[in-house]
């Protein structure tokens, strides 16, 4: 499987919703979707990581599946409000390389200071 970009994934997943007469669902509608998928991300990673296990009637569910979920409605959302994710990344790493640059304790200084 070839990388793709996120500008490849945002235009892949508006070509396949653009083939629906219903397209993109409200943005209220997909932020409850996204709301729900996060739930079902919290419940995969409670049971691999937490204290309460499976059911035995409950199927497995990768949590790369449940990320995907979440990843492919939050691209429909930004797609349907005409953000580009990757411009919203990058405003986002700008923030955190320069507002946050001292927040936390970098690994060289560790080593520097041992």
């Amino acid at each position: 499987m070839t990388k793709k970009t996120m500008a490849e994934m945002q235009q892949e997943v508006d070509t396949y919703i653009g083939q629906f007469k219903e397209g993109y669902f409200s943005p209220l509608a997909m932020l409850a979707r996204l709301t729900e998928e996060l739930g079902e991300l919290a419940r995969e990673v409670n049971h691999t990581y937490g204290e309460k296990p499976k059911k035995s009637t409950e199927k497995e569910k990768a949590i790369e599946e449940e990320m995907g979920d979440m990843l492919f409605v939050l691209i429909c959302l930004a797609n349907s409000l005409n953000i580009d994710l990757q411009e919203a990344h990058d405003m986002v790493m700008n923030k955190f390389n320069t507002r946050d640059k001292d927040r936390w304790t970098r690994i060289e200084e560790e080593v520097t200071n041992e």
